[in-house]
């Protein structure tokens, strides 16, 4: 039996990959429910983002029109804690990655 002295490392382009997509720029989305009530969708906004009135409303509306909102994009931990905020709150949210930049 031999053994290679030789460490045994991810290649520099996997690591690449990897911190960007990390690193890169991910989404928010809120989606429909049949249970929340609208009201209650523009309290959450307004509590967890800060939003106005007039721009929770405008994506409490997305969401009821649409199904789905993107209320948030930015790194990935800091958008990993906003869908964990809103799923604590009984929103459905979810995170993806934002593939437009």
């Amino acid at each position: 039996m031999t053994f290679d002295n030789a460490k045994s490392s991810p290649s520099t382009e996997t690591l690449s990959r990897t911190e960007l997509e990390l690193s890169g720029v991910w989404r928010v989305v809120v989606l429909n429910d049949p249970v929340n009530l609208m009201s209650y969708v523009v309290m959450i906004f307004k509590k967890v983002f800060g939003f106005t009135e007039t721009a929770a409303r405008r994506h409490m509306l997305e969401v009821h029109e649409q199904g789905r909102s993107v209320v948030w994009s930015g790194l990935r931990e800091k958008a990993e804690a906003y869908v964990f905020t809103l799923q604590q709150w009984h929103l459905t949210a979810v995170l993806e990655p934002d593939e437009t930049r």
